[in-house]
């Protein structure tokens, strides 16, 4: 328990820091947002390792999305996803009802608009993690609800 409020208040506080710098320089101010990701694609990638030094080789796409909603998702955040939806092309989406990292800053619309800066971290987190199973793309989140978050994965077929 103990962790898990740690963890959110260092991530205020690293969402705080890295936006009020930002910020102040107002000509790129989708800066923060690469920024924030790469701290979290850096941490995917070393929590992946870790995760899945010991585990067989996950064989495909489908495996490996079930291993994030499962295993990568609960050491992060305490609790699977929610639900897991795909096209079977390529195209994933993530849905945790209650995103421990949004439920602290309010649970109606009061934030909504606030929302979307809590989120590259974990979008980089994602992508870290994948970046080092072998998989590229894109990572993308909103929030349709508060506290309701849902990350959608584009792979890349190269």
């Amino acid at each position: 328990m103990a962790d898990e409020t740690l963890f959110e208040l260092l991530h205020m506080e690293i969402v705080s820091h890295v936006y009020k710098s930002v910020e102040e320089d107002e000509e790129d101010h989708g800066r923060y947002t690469r920024i924030l990701e790469g701290m979290g694609f850096r941490v995917g990638q070393g929590l992946i390792e870790r995760l899945t030094k010991d585990s067989p080789a996950l064989r495909d796409e489908l495996e490996i999305m079930k291993f994030m909603c499962k295993d990568f998702w609960t050491v992060l955040f305490k609790k699977q996803i929610d639900n897991l939806r795909t096209n079977h092309q390529g195209t994933y989406v993530l849905q945790d009802n209650r995103f421990m990292l949004l439920t602290q800053i309010s649970c109606n619309k009061q934030y909504l608009e606030e929302a979307p800066k809590f989120l590259p971290y974990t979008c980089g987190l994602i992508k870290g993690a994948l970046s080092n199973l072998g998989i590229n793309g894109t990572v993308s989140a909103e929030v349709p609800v508060m506290p309701t978050c849902k990350f959608q994965i584009v792979f890349s077929r190269t």
